[in-house]
């Protein structure tokens, strides 16, 4: 044992400082929000234990049940779509071929590229009352200027459209990199057997795309899950006021930062990160449990 220990104690020596900064920078913050979620402290007071308090009244809150709601209802809604979107567009760039392939993919790509603060500068120009584009177009057919960043009820579907402007084009890649690897011959046999287009796309690309798509899909749930800087930024949010008219675009991420900021309730806070964090991982075992169901 202590030879072999002897031998191999360099190569322990080359991992220490991964496990030191691993330990540092995500254990113990792990380990420490547990601790915290369980206290009542302001970081100024000693802390003072409460159980499970905390965790009580994150969940009876109102903004708890507001912010879930908004959750579900942006999750329901943003997927799907931004899936079918960077489809489409892996898809469509797939179809060209030497330097337009390359100018259209990177044309798409350029928005996921774009720091999000510019993006969403970009898009509050684009939604003002009276002087955006997209109202100053309206006008020009007759059509109200529209509130899409003030009426509670388009809100979210202004909030997606930025979402999938941003995020579309990180999917396209990945999915175009899957279709460059299905082999040439699986299309070639479907035109000689006489299949259009679509049936190729609905019985070649998709089956064979199966394995990325479910990444893509996981990837882009976990993201949504935990949407905190496009709202923000689109309503011009402050720790004391968020979420915008009504709280319409008001999020589990943005509740636990209100919380933790603006009253210095860390441990509130950090019971309604833990939460969330809960609902993530349950969510996403679901979304592996039924895929291996499905394959078995």
């Amino acid at each position: 044992m202590h030879r072999w220990f002897s031998k191999n104690i360099k190569h322990y020596l080359m991992l220490a400082p991964f496990f030191v900064l691993f330990a540092v920078f995500f254990i113990y913050p792990i380990l420490s929000g547990f601790y915290i979620s369980f206290n009542k402290w302001d970081s100024v007071h000693p802390a003072q234990f409460v159980g499970l308090t905390n965790y009580i009244n994150v969940i009876k809150s109102a903004n708890f049940s507001k912010s879930f709601l908004n959750l579900i209802k942006y999750v329901g809604l943003t997927i799907p779509i931004n899936i079918l979107v960077a489809f489409g567009l892996a898809v469509l760039v797939n179809s060209f071929k030497g330097v337009w392939s390359n100018i259209f993919r990177s044309a798409y790509f350029l928005p996921t590229m774009m720091p999000l603060f510019l993006a969403a500068s970009i898009w509050r120009w684009l939604y003002a009352p009276d002087v955006g584009f997209i109202n100053v177009i309206l006008g020009r057919f007759g059509i109200d200027s529209v509130g899409w960043l003030t009426n509670p009820k388009i809100m979210i579907f202004s909030l997606i459209i930025v979402d999938v402007w941003i995020s579309a084009g990180f999917n396209m890649i990945i999915l175009l990199t899957g279709l460059k690897n299905i082999p040439d011959v699986y299309y070639d046999a479907a035109k000689v057997d006489g299949a259009n287009k679509f049936q190729e796309i609905f019985y070649i690309t998709i089956p064979q795309l199966e394995p990325i798509l479910f990444l893509v899909i996981v990837y882009g749930f976990i993201s949504a899950l935990q949407v905190f800087d496009a709202p923000w930024l689109l309503t011009t949010s402050s720790y004391t006021a968020y979420g915008g008219r009504s709280q319409a675009l008001m999020f589990p991420v943005m509740d636990l930062m209100g919380r933790a900021f603006s009253g210095l309730k860390f441990g509130p806070a950090s019971a309604y990160g833990f939460i969330l964090t809960t609902f993530i991982m349950v969510l996403t075992s679901i979304q592996f449990a039924l895929r291996k169901r499905n394959q078995a």
